[in-house]
């Protein structure tokens, strides 16, 4: 019987395999070297056939390869293919059980990601671990200085226009070997500044030029970062049925706890990818935030809900909602319609 599923567990050098016929009767297991893996699957599977790996490191790529070849990819997250690992876990009952998971009728995938895609997001993973850095770099001056008496005031930009007086001033009490120590802190923190601007600018530009991300930046609390942010993790937003289905797949829907017939709706799920959901929560605090004296539906939507609601409630439903009206815009190719806003869903 030929192979018509094939589970793989993809690692850095060694690929286990398990391919099954239409009857579910194991036909091939094998580990094959990083090099050999893609020849092996040629050989052994017919064109049509479906390979399923975890959307980890590196499953993109191959993911592509194998599409490349004529192959349908399947992408399973890996909390859905743990279940159905039997027993010790090693890699060759990986590969089974992901054979096994890509299987279910019910089963949720992972969209493959194009090399675009990718881009746009390695950039904005870079730009996000640098501020991640500069605020540990400011955090360490504020700390390292104040063992000296001296204190900056609040927010970045008066730590840094402490800094030079700081270093000029002589009757401060700082030693000469600390301010030696203290320069370089600071020229690590305008390094840091200079790396967090270029990555920035790289992001405006892609904003400014891609189609999508041009759309998006015309709903309200959509700004440069987030607009990029939001059509690269869309793509054409095939991969996503509905808008809550993305919606549910940045954290943005309430987690469930229901039984007995009693449905009880809990916080948000916190799912997903935090960065994008930060994003869309921060630009909503800024709608709510000024959405006073306008007459738009949005803003007479999100004015109501505050005024029955917490104030974080009306946020994390605005965010919730710019997701969903992200993706319809996305998906349809369309262009956004501020009178339809306050009905999206």
């Amino acid at each position: 019987m030929s192979i018509s599923r094939v589970g793989v567990d993809i690692a850095k050098s060694v690929f286990h395999v398990h391919g099954i016929d239409r009857h579910d009767q194991v036909e091939w297991r094998g580990k094959y070297k990083r090099d050999k893996w893609l020849d092996a699957i040629v050989k052994r599977v017919p064109t049509g056939g479906e390979i399923g790996m975890e959307a980890c490191a590196s499953a993109h790529h191959w993911a592509r390869e194998l599409q490349a070849r004529g192959y349908h990819v399947k992408l399973i997250a890996a909390q859905f293919v743990k279940p159905y690992v039997k027993s010790n876990k090693n890699d060759r009952v990986d590969a089974e059980a992901i054979c096994e998971a890509m299987g279910r009728p019910t089963m949720r995938f992972v969209a493959v990601k194009t090399v675009a895609q990718q881009d746009v997001q390695a950039t904005h993973r870079i730009r996000s671990e640098l501020v991640q850095q500069r605020t540990a770099k400011a955090n360490q001056i504020r700390g390292l200085i104040g063992e000296y008496g001296l204190v900056a005031p609040t927010g970045i930009g008066q730590l840094r226009a402490a800094l030079p007086r700081w270093l000029e001033d002589a009757e401060n009490g700082l030693t000469d070997d600390f301010r030696v120590l203290l320069s370089g802190l600071a020229e690590d923190l305008r390094y840091l500044d200079d790396r967090i601007a270029t990555v920035t600018e790289r992001i405006e530009r892609h904003a400014q030029t891609d189609p999508v991300a041009k759309r998006l930046m015309t709903l309200q609390g959509v700004g440069t970062l987030t607009a990029s942010a939001l059509a690269g993790a869309l793509g054409d937003a095939q991969a996503f049925k509905c808008g809550r289905d993305f919606a549910a797949s940045l954290g943005l829907t309430p987690r469930q706890h229901s039984t007995g017939g009693r449905d009880r709706l809990l916080g948000i799920s916190k799912r997903g990818d935090s960065y994008l959901r930060t994003l869309l929560t921060h630009g909503a605090r800024a709608v709510l935030r000024y959405c006073e004296g306008k007459e738009d539906n949005l803003s007479h939507w999100v004015r109501q809900l505050a005024e029955r609601k917490h104030a974080n409630v009306a946020v994390i439903a605005l965010a919730n909602k710019t997701a969903r009206i992200a993706w319809a815009i996305t998906r349809h190719d369309r262009a956004y319609d501020p009178g339809l806003a306050a009905q999206a869903a």
